[in-house]
């Protein structure tokens, strides 16, 4: 297998994390870095560059990791493309759905790599889902929830870096910076809503000016509902997804995955059975899952793969607009205290956060 040279644009917290995992990867070499001020990786061997479009010319690397705030995804994938270079970007892959749009049509080379670092796709339990899903287990879908309050975070933690929780800096809080990799699954499983409702709180618990606390309803297309609810400020928390169809119910929670199978499907049975209050008999038994989660390290290895060899890509960028659709959605919905449509406006999620950022 040939060597890929990797650079790395953003040497920060997850920059250096992905640089470990890099350098532990066969027949990947990490050649290139880029940070704005180069004393902070004085320890760190390879070539150091301040500004990515010099490194992006140098001709020092096959492939890009990008792992900068929020906002500079699309300046550096698209410089990146532009000069041949495979791409692969932190989530989530922009702030809004035009930034989105924008990667993703700007001109590249059709046998360039570009992906996005969402690696819960590849949790066995996660996986195990999506095939039962795909199989056709629970049926149609009638409704899914998913409670993930269990993402704590302190004071401390929003005051660490001037740009974090804030509009301007990381384009907004909880749902572009912890909820990514949940939307990206909930679009996953079930697909997109057509509607979303959300009630967003903005620095409920904590002194910022971003959401720390949503709550959406959603509308699917074939009369589905869902419900999604997300919290920074609640503790203990909790993570728990329900996907509800005819057939029964999937259940995870504490990691452990449940099916409640009913016996006869639940409209057959509400249509045939003669007694007042009788309900679908079922049966319930934890779904065994199986397999190695290797985290982030795959999702790099995945990407070695695809340069190389050709494999398929965990989740290319097209995929990755989904989750940030549905983000977008949620949070328009909420600052415009209206139901929002998906696809959403672009161009008005993107007029809101300027105003936003405007304003610090």
């Amino acid at each position: 297998m040939q060597t890929i040279r990797m650079g790395i644009v953003g040497v920060g917290i997850m920059g250096r994390r992905y640089y470990a995992m890099l350098r532990a990867l066969p027949c990947v070499e990490v050649t290139a870095l880029c940070v704005r001020h180069l004393d902070t990786i004085d320890d760190l061997p390879g070539e150091k560059f301040a500004d990515y479009r010099l490194l992006c010319v140098s001709g020092q690397v096959d492939a890009v990791i990008i792992a900068t705030p929020h906002y500079s995804h699309p300046l550096v994938a698209i410089e990146a493309l532009r000069h041949g270079l495979h791409v692969l970007v932190d989530k989530p892959l922009a702030v809004h759905v035009a930034d989105g749009h924008r990667m993703l049509t700007a001109p590249r080379d059709p046998r360039l790599r570009f992906g996005v670092m969402f690696q819960e796709r590849s949790r066995p339990v996660h996986r195990t889902i999506k095939a039962m899903l795909q199989d056709g287990v629970l049926g149609d879908m009638r409704r899914v929830q998913w409670v993930v309050t269990d993402w704590f975070r302190s004071h401390a933690y929003y005051q660490s870096s001037p740009w974090r929780a804030t509009w301007k800096g990381e384009g907004g809080g909880l749902l572009i910076n912890q909820c990514p990799h949940h939307l990206d699954l909930l679009q996953w499983f079930v697909g997109l809503p057509t509607r979303v409702t959300a009630h967003i709180a903005l620095g409920k618990y904590h002194p910022i000016k971003v959401e720390d606390e949503v709550t959406a309803f959603l509308e699917y297309p074939n009369g589905a509902t869902g419900v999604f609810i997300a919290s920074t400020g609640e503790a203990p928390g909790t993570n728990r997804l329900e996907i509800v169809g005819e057939k029964g119910k999937l259940v995870l929670e504490q990691g452990t995955l449940t099916l409640f199978e009913n016996v006869m499907e639940t409209s057959v049975f509400s249509r045939t059975t003669q007694e007042l209050f009788a309900r679908p008999p079922y049966q319930a038994r934890e779904i065994p899952v199986t397999g190695d989660w290797e985290g982030p390290a795959g999702v790099l290895k995945n990407f070695r793969d695809a340069i190389v060899e050709g494999v398929p890509l965990l989740v290319p960028a097209e995929e990755a607009l989904g989750s940030l659709e549905l983000g977008n959605a949620m949070l328009l919905s909420g600052l415009l205290h209206q139901s929002v449509d998906i696809p959403i406006d672009a161009e008005r999620m993107e007029r809101e956060l300027v105003r936003l950022a405007s304003d610090g």
